[in-house]
């Protein structure tokens, strides 16, 4: 499924949106070039979630913790080598743990992501305009995008 946003606004909805409905367990990965809006995003479904902190990227972290109505674990993984680095993390444990799991730069750690996921690939159209290719995987998320476009 292809969504075009035209401006910040349009994505900070959609994102608040999606932190609205999202579930104990839920998987987001997100992918894009450098400034596509990956973190943007990921403040926007944290206000879903009702998290009160600011969301920063945890680019030298690797992964900051936030409470809300359910926890979120946000991920940066640009930085990491490997990605047996990210399992040595324990990231199987945020996976499958009561939290939300979003993930910047998912696509680095394909092969160990849970096979039930959202992904969403961001492209830079312009200054302002973002596409979003969301692809779920699982009934779930297939679930989630009908809730989402309501």
């Amino acid at each position: 499924m292809e969504i075009v946003f035209k401006n910040l606004n349009e994505v900070e909805k959609f994102g608040e949106k999606l932190g609205s409905l999202l579930n104990e367990g839920d998987i987001i990965c997100l992918n894009g070039d450098l400034g596509a809006g990956k973190t943007t995003l990921t403040q926007a479904i944290g206000r879903g979630l009702k998290v009160k902190d600011y969301i920063t990227s945890p680019t030298f972290t690797i992964i900051n913790e936030y409470e809300g109505k359910l926890p979120l674990y946000h991920f940066d993984i640009y930085r990491l080598d490997n990605e047996e680095d990210l399992s040595l993390l324990g990231a199987e444990d945020y996976f499958y743990s009561y939290g939300v799991c979003v993930i910047e730069w998912a696509d680095n750690a394909r092969n160990i992501l849970p096979k039930e996921r959202l992904d969403i690939w961001i492209y830079i159209e312009d200054e302002n305009i973002r596409k979003y290719d969301l692809i779920p995987h699982g009934k779930r998320y297939i679930k989630l995008l009908e809730e989402l476009l309501k």
